[in-house]
């Protein structure tokens, strides 16, 4: 089965084994943003998958 390149760039493993992923949309044409949606998008937020499909993307964000 192939991986989402896109979907895995923005994941991240932390030193705990949870996995981490950027929020998407905020790469670019951020101008007119308010500044408290632009700050909420750099946070990141827990993922929660199961172990099957984690096993998955774990190889590839290692």
């Amino acid at each position: 089965m192939k991986t989402t390149k896109a979907f895995t760039k923005r994941l991240k493993l932390t030193r705990r084994g949870k996995i981490v992923a950027r929020k998407p949309g905020q790469n670019h044409f951020n101008a007119k943003e308010s500044r408290s949606g632009h700050m909420n998008r750099r946070r990141t937020q827990n993922i929660s998958l199961t172990k099957k499909v984690m096993q998955r993307y774990i190889d590839i964000v290692k």
